[in-house]
């Protein structure tokens, strides 16, 4: 009986806290809070903190908007804000939000890095649907101005730690043990000398001798769905391992050494398949994450796209990548994969060659023939054409072998 009431209990309270969640919205928040202020307030702190969707403006272009001196538009910077603060009704605006932030650091151990926490506001306030980049930006300073200069007091900044990058924290939280289960953690992926998916770097985390120390608590049971707001075309999650692992997906969001890359795979952030450095380093992820060969004009066109950087990317040069690594391999007409998947440089015949001469006995032609598709990227008919070529190959009873004639 006692289990049945507790379980009541708990829904009634996940259900109260969805609804908190699902009551969050910036914009509206906003307009209700600089309702309190002037009209030329507003536009100083709209152009000063990007909340118009153009990007933060310097006090010098909205001094010269507003035929004012820097320093004057600090002084309107500074007052409005503070005239907000202390407005007396500011916690019945803002006390939704601190409960869904309150609710969001205890679900992921009391420690989440800012961007983290922001991309997760960013979506309850657009309720779970991706809009236009430029007006997620706009939420996220929404979120950003009302967290940094009106909660401030509420929750703890952590910047310049060794370990994390810049977060937000749960006043008074020890953070002792994450720091500890990183250290070890960090050693294992050098050991390891690879990346992993989310499903083995959580993995591994659980498996640490450190981990099994702090097991409860980072086994902390929460209602929150965080895993359908870091929905990518890229990569597919598995939604129930995070919603599941917040504490350890946190802490990975927050670990200053590590890094996820665009395809979803975790390790060192100095590593060239997290971080690429150079063209090539991008076409090599491309192509590995494709899982099978792609035209150079769809390699340019799928790097600009996944946008690693602000470095735009042009065929020719791909093409020049391409054919100058022999870790490159052409499999047909423009197309490239990797050697590593066993695709083999020259000819159609060069490969029929190769392939004979490691068989060490004839082969039919349907057997030469899916031999060389698994290499190469042509057409049946073109295979069926080199082997006609007597001067290098030889039929006896419907099977092929080397011309070892002189």
């Amino acid at each position: 009986m006692d289990n049945t009431n507790t379980s009541i209990l708990d829904q009634i309270i996940d259900n109260q806290k969805a609804e908190e969640v699902a009551k969050l919205n910036a914009v509206e928040l906003i307009n209700n809070l600089f309702g309190e202020l002037t009209e030329r307030e507003r536009d100083v702190l709209i152009r000063r903190y990007g909340l118009h969707g153009g990007g933060k403006e310097t006090l010098e272009s909205i001094g010269n908007a507003h035929k004012l001196t820097r320093e004057r538009i600090r002084q309107i910077e500074t007052s409005s804000v503070r005239k907000i603060q202390q407005l007396k009704n500011l916690d019945g605006y803002i006390n939704n939000l601190k409960k869904v932030i309150y609710q969001l650091l205890e679900e992921h151990g009391g420690l989440m890095e800012k961007e983290y926490l922001l991309d997760l506001l960013v979506g309850y306030s657009l309720n779970g649907l991706s809009g236009k980049k430029n007006y997620e930006m706009v939420h996220k300073n929404y979120l950003n101005f009302m967290i940094t200069k009106l909660l401030h007091q509420e929750f703890e900044e952590l910047i310049g730690s060794n370990h994390f990058k810049d977060s937000y924290k749960l006043k008074f939280q020890d953070i002792d043990h994450l720091e500890e289960i990183i250290k070890e953690l960090l050693v294992s992926i050098q050991e390891a000398k690879r990346i992993h998916s989310t499903e083995e770097i959580i993995k591994l985390i659980n498996n640490l001798a450190i981990s099994e120390k702090h097991r409860d608590k980072i086994n902390i049971i929460g209602s929150l769905d965080v895993a359908r707001i870091l929905d990518t075309d890229l990569f597919d999650e598995n939604a129930d391992l995070i919603n599941n692992n917040k504490v350890l997906f946190s802490l990975l969001k927050a670990a200053k050494r590590i890094e996820q890359n665009k395809f979803g795979h975790w390790g060192m952030r100095t590593w060239r398949e997290i971080k690429p450095k150079t063209i090539n380093d991008k076409i090599y992820l491309v192509l590995k994450n494709n899982s099978k060969p792609v035209h150079f004009a769809e390699i340019a066109r799928l790097i600009n796209k996944i946008s690693f950087d602000n470095k735009k990317a042009n065929a020719a040069t791909v093409h020049n990548e391409l054919i100058l690594d022999d870790k490159y391999v052409l499999v047909g007409r423009g197309l490239y994969g990797l050697k590593e998947w066993g695709y083999k440089d020259g000819t159609v015949s060069d490969v029929i060659e190769e392939i004979l001469n490691r068989q060490e006995k004839p082969m039919t032609r349907d057997e030469i023939i899916n031999s060389v598709l698994e290499k190469r990227m042509v057409k049946k008919a073109t295979i069926i054409l080199a082997l006609m070529n007597k001067d290098k190959f030889d039929k006896d009873k419907g099977k092929y072998m080397m011309n070892i004639s002189d």
